[in-house]
């Protein structure tokens, strides 16, 4: 650690303490306010400070302690967004809980079949002009990475990695029947 990286630290570490001192009853109310729930509202709170001292962040410094604008936002939007997440949890749940068809086995023969065609083709590409765009794209495709992170393992730029998959995605759609048209 820097120099310059451990006045910051410890200067943050004086303003949570500031901020606890001079404002946690004020930090208190403005989450139970949204929440309506004690327990969520030291959830919030708790938070709140874990991700300021995490972050150490000098840009919400704001005179002796953290911005309060700042602070009330993040414990509202973090009070939304765990209720999005707990109704997207609902949602699911809900989805999985009644099974009233039977497995289609012929539908993972059909998947099975598809992935091996997109396959063969992708070969083909690889041995005709399309090879480097058919390599960007088999990268991308049999990984679960981003197009940044494709950019940056390969090391071109991720319009270049766009473009490729894109080209190649037209190139699949135009040569393959998709099996799944009828579903």
């Amino acid at each position: 650690m820097n120099e310059v990286t451990q006045s910051i630290q410890i200067e943050c570490n004086q303003r949570l303490d500031t901020l606890y001192r001079k404002h946690h009853k004020w930090l208190g109310a403005v989450a139970f306010n949204i929440s309506q729930n004690q327990e969520t509202t030291e959830e919030l709170v708790s938070e709140l400070y874990l991700y300021l001292g995490e972050k150490c962040n000098e840009k919400l410094f704001y005179l002796d302690s953290f911005n309060l604008q700042y602070c009330r936002q993040f414990i509202l939007s973090r009070f939304i967004n765990g209720i999005k997440r707990d109704n997207k949890k609902k949602r699911l749940s809900d989805d999985y809980d009644v099974v009233d068809t039977e497995y289609d086995y012929d539908r993972d023969e059909k998947i099975d079949k598809a992935y091996d065609e997109v396959k063969e083709e992708l070969n083909g590409m690889k041995k005709r002009k399309g090879w480097s765009s058919a390599m960007i794209y088999e990268h991308y495709w049999f990984s679960d990475k981003t197009l940044d992170e494709v950019s940056k393992d390969i090391r071109i730029s991720k319009s270049t990695v766009f473009l490729a998959v894109k080209k190649v995605k037209k190139h699949l759609k135009n040569n393959i029947q998709n099996p799944f048209n009828n579903d």
